[in-house]
């Protein structure tokens, strides 16, 4: 790296851990992976089709090893396939960034739910420094279709002011980045790898395949917009929760016509490192940590989404008013909400670039268990 991580972003990391697709140098798509289980901690009674017990397990992908974690509820029954969460942690965190609040296991194992961590990538493979999902401009640095596609002086739209951001540009990325506003992996297809993870998930655990779901922290959070707008990774999944993450600078695309599926949105009131801007406002939002990154506002890739849902985006309402510490909305007459709302924009207003697993925790499973 060309300069040190500030202060005021290893804070950040360490209350929350994470903050930013891919054209990636390697891509793996006809490999079959090859998966490994490492030493197990207590598993559920499972089906004889699991052969994956709590703990640690590897996915092999040509040259890389991709590691993740996997919580079976202890009494999970052998006879009923159950819901599968994906849980993807944020930029510097790890696999344990969820499971290891007593909140998330005690709920998953509560609903019998079964999830998976997964491990992101570093700079490079076999480094756990700084461990990062990729996504739409985070690795060339460029903003996406929506915003002016050069600025006054004829240069390419960033998603960084780069005078005032650290160039955190992975070794990997040094062919791919187009600013220095790059910061995250090239060493993988991250999409393609959640897609065989989930297949791998299929042979092993006792899942439900109609019932699966992701939520990020995050950087983690921006890759669940990702699989969710993707056309390859948008039919596996049935819902979608982003915590305190949002896209880049004009990556605000709608997801797939034929496979929109439910989005949870929460955020902080007080994040300065993905502000979500206030509620109503669509311009792009600037970080005010110590850098400048660009992102969606919240209202504005949460209206995309509504749209997406053929609701009614003119007309906002609440959401969980008397059930959450946390203020939601929705919109009328959006598509899949027959068991509570389909598209959800929930802040936050005391809370920073933190998770506050306690409070958001209940809503994102409250959420997901609708459908």
């Amino acid at each position: 790296m060309k300069r040190n991580l500030t202060l005021a972003l290893i804070f950040a990391l360490t209350l929350a851990a994470g903050t930013v697709n891919c054209e990636p140098s390697h891509k793996y798509a006809s490999h079959l992976p090859a998966a490994t289980g490492s030493k197990p901690g207590r598993t559920g009674q499972s089906s004889s089709k699991s052969s994956w017990e709590t703990g640690i397990h590897h996915l092999q992908r040509g040259p890389l090893e991709r590691q993740f974690r996997v919580h079976i509820p202890p009494t999970l029954e052998s006879s009923t396939d159950v819901p599968l969460v994906l849980a993807f942690h944020g930029w510097g965190g790890n696999e344990h960034e969820f499971l290891k609040h007593p909140i998330v296991t005690e709920e998953l194992d509560r609903r019998g739910w079964i999830l998976i961590a997964p491990l992101g990538l570093g700079p490079e493979d076999g480094k756990r420094f700084r461990p990062s999902w990729s996504f739409s401009g985070s690795t060339t640095g460029l903003a996406g279709p929506s915003a002016n596609q050069v600025s006054e002086h004829g240069a390419p739209i960033t998603i960084c002011d780069e005078a005032l951001t650290p160039d955190y540009t992975y070794p990997s990325c040094r062919n791919i980045a187009k600013s220095t506003c790059s910061w995250t992996h090239c060493l993988d297809d991250d999409i393609d790898f959640v897609l065989a993870l989930i297949e791998e998930a299929k042979k092993r655990l006792p899942i439900d395949p109609d019932r699966i779901f992701a939520v990020g922290g995050s950087n983690g959070g921006m890759l669940t917009w990702e699989l969710g707008k993707n056309e390859r990774s948008a039919p596996a999944f049935r819902a979608f929760s982003s915590l305190i993450g949002l896209p880049h600078r004009g990556f605000d695309s709608p997801p797939p016509a034929a496979h929109t599926k439910p989005m949870l949105l929460i955020t902080g009131g007080k994040d300065t490192t993905v502000p979500p801007g206030r509620r109503g406002d669509l311009h792009y939002t600037t970080t005010t940590n110590g850098e400048a990154y660009y992102y969606e506002s919240a209202s504005a890739a949460t209206r995309t989404w509504a749209k997406a849902l053929q609701c009614d985006s003119t007309q906002q309402v609440p959401a969980y008013a008397k059930s959450t510490r946390v203020d939601c909305s929705t919109w009328a007459d959006c598509q899949q909400a027959g068991n509570g709302p389909s598209i959800v924009d929930c802040r936050a207003p005391s809370m920073g670039h933190i998770y506050d697993l306690p409070t958001t925790w209940p809503v994102i499973m409250r959420f997901f268990a609708q459908f």
